[in-house]
């Protein structure tokens, strides 16, 4: 009876951390895509390149995660950034020195210069 108990309870927190991880991964994914339109680059790919038990967070007892982003600046070639994870909130993001994209929609010069509208 006891032996039942215990295997049903190791069981269920066995499914607990799983699916506190796949948590974290979604929303490291949801993260990746922000910040991957904020800096202008095309996102690749996102996944999780380690992951160990820690103490903290708001449970207590979490996940503390490394992921890897891979990202493109001109379609053509491929950088990483590393960023880390305690459950769900981003502890520190590591991007490499990228060249910036071409911006071929960048705001052309119209109207006179010293004024802000146009005058009749």
């Amino acid at each position: 009876m006891m032996t039942d108990l215990l295997l049903i309870l190791a069981i269920f927190l066995i499914a607990a951390f799983f699916w506190q991880l796949r948590q974290m991964a979604e929303n490291s994914r949801l993260f990746a895509e922000r910040e991957a339109a904020k800096q202008n680059v095309q996102l690749i790919a996102v996944a999780m390149s380690s992951a160990r038990p820690s103490l903290g967070g708001n449970t207590g007892f979490c996940w503390k995660a490394n992921f890897i982003l891979e990202f493109s600046t001109d379609g053509i070639d491929q950088h990483r950034a590393n960023f880390t994870m305690l459950h769900n909130r981003v502890l520190s993001v590591d991007w490499p020195v990228f060249p910036e994209p071409e911006w071929e929609q960048a705001p052309t010069n119209r109207g006179k210069i010293g004024s802000c509208s146009l005058r009749r």
